[in-house]
Formats: structure tokens, C-alpha cells, sequence
């Protein structure tokens, strides 16, 4: 059972990024946004195991910052930056509720080992 839910995650990796850049390349509108939110949560639920939780959660959160100070500078590039701002974007929108799932699985498990 173990096998199959961490297949289920590795998938919904996958379909997050493809989802990302589909959706960064050809606004797709709510209907992204809420598939980026969905498939974020499985992933956070499902494929971040608790040895790779402060690993996934620095990359997150390197994700975020980078993606807040360096949008100003991707808009600015003629033809492909407003294209690549729109792709970090829905990256940022598929990564960040995985991030607060595992987030709170850490705080839970930091909390219950006390």
C-alpha cells in the first residue's frame, strides 16, 4: 500500500510541474489554479517523506523568495520574461500548499515526540 501511495505522489509531482508550465505558458485561468492547489496538496500528503522534510521545506521556501524579489526583474526581459515570470508563478502556486502540509506533518511530529 506503502508503494502505491508513493507512485500516486511521484505522479502528482509530475502532473504539478507539467500543470505549471502548461499553465504558465497558456493562462488556463481558475481552473489551473485550483488543479495547481489540488495536486500541490496530494504531493505534500504523499510523496515528502519525513527524511526529506527539511530538504523539500529550504527548497520551498528558497522557491518563494526568489520568486517575490526576482519577479520585478523576469517582467522586464523583452519577449520571454513576462513568459518565465508567469511559469516561476505557477510553480510557486503548485509548491507552496505542498509546503504547508509538510510543514505542519513536521510541526505535528515535533510536537507529539515532546
Amino acid at each position: 500500500m506503502k508503494n502505491k501511495m508513493a507512485m500516486v505522489g511521484s505522479w502528482a509531482f509530475i502532473l504539478g510541474v507539467v500543470i505549471a508550465l502548461i499553465a504558465g505558458i497558456w493562462p488556463l485561468g481558475a481552473l489551473s489554479v485550483t488543479a495547481l492547489i489540488v495536486v500541490g496538496l496530494l504531493v505534500g500528503f504523499l510523496n515528502i517523506t519525513e527524511k526529506e522534510t527539511n530538504g523539500f521545506l529550504f527548497a520551498a521556501l528558497v522557491l518563494v523568495i526568489v520568486g517575490s524579489m526576482g519577479s520585478s526583474l523576469l517582467k522586464d526581459i523583452a519577449v520571454v520574461g513576462p513568459r518565465l515570470y508567469s511559469v516561476f508563478a505557477a510553480v510557486v502556486v503548485f509548491v507552496t500548499p505542498a509546503a504547508l502540509v509538510v510543514a505542519l506533518k513536521s510541526i505535528y511530529s515535533l510536537a507529539k515526540d515532546q
